[in-house]
């Protein structure tokens, strides 16, 4: 694998930082994933930007302006064989606050990591979106924003992982994190939407989770199809009454939900909203691809 890192494209054994990082030593850092249909970019500029706006959020300067990044990312997807019309490709920019001495300070650090990885996309089996996925509600609870503001995706990871562990004990494909209100915000890895009362629900930003780029296509959608949209605070016991669930990210798209904990939601199947709207993004998809590139 082809790793860019710093200023340079090197081989994977050769990708290596300081152990005196301060994304390693603190988490100080940012980070982003970004999918591609073939050879072009799922919302790359969008991407791009909330890059951007968490670095500013933790005053950490990314040292590549935002016009250098398509060249960078093109360049990672085709030395590692992945911009191709037959393969889809996964890409995680990391950009640490850099080596520096021990020590909390930003000052420490003269200049920033900066790491782009490309892979091939490996999506969830067709039959979960047959068939729905299994989702559980987490002990652990979200951040409070105003300790660690959920619009930054910053590499302090550990809020999600916990929550990600309990679903991985219960053989659950995902966790549903509660706010210090009991109200629902997000998965570890993924927006929540559900179906009730003939409007399609979402929990509000101001839940503490991130406004997800695919989330905010699915409102557009949804609008689109004249389905009533509500974003605010919702219950567990809300979203155990519902009539349809499902998740969205950048890489799955619209996952639909048959159970929650114990409880069977749309009678153990992808309900006709969902359905609806996984169909719309399908066919809309096209108008959120970047440009199709000159040789």
């Amino acid at each position: 694998m082809w790793i860019y890192l710093n200023d340079k494209f090197v081989q994977e054994h050769d990708a290596v930082i300081s152990v005196f990082d301060h994304g390693f030593l603190y988490g100080d850092g940012v980070y982003e994933t970004i999918r591609s249909y073939g050879p072009r970019l799922f919302m790359r500029d969008q991407h791009l930007s909330r890059l951007f706006r968490s670095a500013e959020a933790i005053g950490l300067t990314i040292p590549i302006p935002l016009k250098g990044w398509a060249d960078i990312l093109h360049e990672a997807m085709a030395r590692n064989n992945v911009e191709t019309d037959r393969q889809d490709a996964y890409l995680r920019i990391t950009v640490s606050r850099g080596a520096g001495d021990i020590g909390l300070s930003p000052a420490l650090c003269p200049s920033p990591t900066v790491v782009v990885m490309t892979k091939p996309l490996v999506t969830p089996a067709s039959e979960l979106y047959e068939n729905g996925v299994h989702i559980i509600v987490a002990s652990t609870k979200r951040n409070l924003p105003s300790a660690l503001p959920p619009q930054m995706k910053s590499l302090n990871f550990l809020n999600n992982i916990l929550a990600k562990r309990e679903a991985l004990a219960a053989g659950a494909f995902e966790s549903i994190l509660l706010n210090w209100e009991q109200h629902l915000t997000e998965c570890t890895i993924s927006n929540l939407f559900f179906v009730a009362d003939g409007r399609l629900r979402t929990p509000s930003l101001e839940c503490g989770l991130l406004d997800g780029i695919t989330r905010r296509i699915v409102i557009r959608l949804a609008g689109g199809l004249h389905i009533r949209v509500e974003e605010g605070r919702f219950t567990v016991d809300q979203l155990y009454q519902a009539d349809e669930c499902f998740l969205t990210n950048t890489s799955m798209e619209i996952m639909p939900v048959s159970m929650i904990d114990t409880k069977k939601i749309a009678r153990g199947k992808p309900g006709p909203v969902t359905l609806k709207l996984r169909a719309q993004f399908l066919k809309a998809r096209e108008r959120f691809l970047e440009p199709i590139r000159s040789p």
